[in-house]
């Protein structure tokens, strides 16, 4: 198999043009390529002079590769194609005595139960919140009503926080052994669009997701796996340094030696709980801010230009950092095009925003978090749950701005960085529900946050005119953005300090998305794997 990179071809290009353009590209008769597959569309819009084009990565097969690499060795685009295959590391004994745990039925937690389950391992699997259509029902209730269930909401339920976002499915982390790959692969088995597989930024959207995600549950429970929903953990046994299970919230024991925690990064309760318990953790840096809502067509235009509302695109989105005279980083985080922004609070008289979009993406407003970096040594020193003590603070805050009733604080972008309540909305209709309250921002986050997030607005204006309009909305706050503390693991992906505890994904500080937390999930079943079975990696 080799690989071809950086073919081109015009926006509108038939199917059957891409077969031309390869074997033109190649300097071949047709009848040698055997097959060809896509890895990677992408364009690149930032010449707004130039015609847009698709740039393909392709792999390939032809008759005889050698004398096609001899041929071209002089062109770097042309390479053998890595093999992007996934094998098991093991597979469970046949007198396997004991299955593991996996906490958490998030992305990491899907993952690991999905590895260990092909493995043969039949792992239980236990999520605090209910499974992902009940789930969409109560978290709805929020929406609709102004009714929260704390154990069944954005947070917390089959799926995890991903379920309610935009499902974005790339990341910038490092995978060389293209772990990321048999991610994508599971979710189009599971019922995902397979073009997944090869677009530049691949997502699923909400509703689509749900459907996958319980695929996913039932392939898990055909290969003996079983999962366990409104299970709490709420404490843990053990022994010495050794771990020896955990107990659920209805008094339960379960023993295990080996339990991978795979928490998301709202599980508050569950991280004092670990703390109190001794397990070494540490404070970690996270960002604050708030949402942004523009007219999607005003970022269509700024970025795509004459190419704006093209069928094959679909809606823009952007990627913004301004760094501050203040000393902070400000910039745009989980950006939503065609969405909503959400409420994803999951305690009671605090409010949080999120930003969610379907797979059509066909929402009026864009939107995307605008947040300001912030670090344990300068904002939240002392304990590792300083972090989650800041967060409830400015969240029980803006639950009072907001009238005490999950209403959010907003104000129109001009008055913003005027300094000045807002009275009246403008152009944007803001999407969040159950609706916002306008107000004056100013005092919703620490000031060198507003300080830098005011000089940041203009900025991003010279990137996409109009960023900073007026009547932009702003909606608070963004809190969540990562978890703000790690539990630490080490070389064998297992606590520091709890031996056959394996902390993963997003709440354990090891992952930022769905596909990054997939990764985890991946990587510590493998880990856990090796731990029993004895391989040395």
């Amino acid at each position: 198999m080799l690989r071809i990179t950086e073919l081109k071809l015009p926006l509108d290009h038939a199917d059957e043009d891409l077969r031309a353009a390869l074997v033109q590209r190649l300097g071949i008769d047709s009848a040698e390529l055997l097959n060809f597959t896509l890895f990677k569309r992408s364009y690149d819009a930032r010449k707004k002079s130039s015609e847009l084009q698709f740039i393909y990565t392709i792999d390939f097969e032809v008759r005889d590769e050698a004398a096609l690499l001899k041929r071209l060795s002089h062109d770097s685009r042309l390479t053998p194609a890595p093999d992007v295959s996934y094998t098991l590391v093991g597979h469970a004994p046949a007198d396997l005595a004991e299955r593991p745990l996996v906490v958490g039925f998030g992305p990491c937690g899907i993952f690991a139960g999905l590895l260990l389950a092909q493995m043969g391992f039949k792992p239980i699997i236990l999520e605090r919140g209910k499974e992902v259509r009940q789930r969409t029902k109560d978290t709805w209730g929020l929406w609709r009503k102004n009714v929260l269930n704390p154990e069944s909401n954005v947070q917390f339920g089959e799926g995890g926080a991903g379920t309610f976002s935009d499902g974005k499915l790339y990341s910038q982390i490092k995978d060389p052994k293209f772990h990321g790959r048999k991610v994508l692969h599971e979710f189009v088995k599971a019922g995902a669009p397979e073009e997944i597989l090869y677009v530049s930024k691949p997502h699923i959207g909400t509703f689509r997701l749900t459907g996958v995600v319980e695929n996913m549950r039932q392939q898990i429970i055909a290969l003996g796996g079983e999962v366990r929903f409104e299970q709490k953990v709420t404490d843990l046994l053990i022994d010495n340094g050794q771990l020896q299970g955990v107990v659920l919230n209805d008094g339960e024991r379960i023993d295990s030696k080996h339990v991978i925690l795979a928490l998301g990064h709202s599980a508050r309760d569950t991280f004092r709980m670990l703390h109190g318990r001794g397990v070494y953790m540490e404070a970690k840096p996270f960002s604050v801010g708030f949402r942004i809502e523009h007219p999607q067509g005003l970022i269509d235009r700024a970025r795509l230009g004459k190419y704006a509302g093209h069928p094959k695109l679909g809606a823009a989105d952007y990627k913004l950092v301004h760094h501050a005279k203040n000393g902070r980083s400000v910039y745009s985080f989980c950006m939503c095009p065609g969405g909503t922004v959400v409420a994803a609070t999951s305690e009671p008289n605090r409010v949080v925003t999120n930003g969610m979009s379907q797979y059509s993406r066909n929402e009026r407003n864009a939107n995307s978090g605008i947040v300001v970096g912030i670090t344990p040594d300068e904002d939240y020193p002392g304990s590792p749950l300083a972090g989650i003590e800041l967060q409830e603070r400015l969240e029980s805050h803006a639950y009072l701005m907001g009238g005490e009733n999950y209403e959010a604080p907003a104000q129109l972008v001009g008055d913003f960085i005027a300094g000045k309540a807002s009275t009246q909305l403008g152009e944007v209709e803001p999407s969040y529900k159950p609706g916002i309250k306008l107000t004056d921002l100013a005092d919703a986050l620490p000031a060198f946050a507003i300080e830098a997030i005011r000089e940041a607005l203009p900025a991003f204006d010279k990137q996409i005119r109009g960023f900073s309009q007026h009547d932009a909305v702003l909606t608070g706050i963004e809190t969540r953005t990562s978890s703000p503390l790690r539990i630490t693991r080490g070389a064998d992906m297992q606590s520091l300090n709890v031996k056959g505890l394996f902390p993963a994904g997003e709440g354990a500080g090891y992952a930022g998305g769905i596909l990054s937390a997939g990764v985890d999930g991946i990587r510590i079943a493998e880990a856990l794997a090796r731990s029993v079975l004895g391989i040395v990696e």
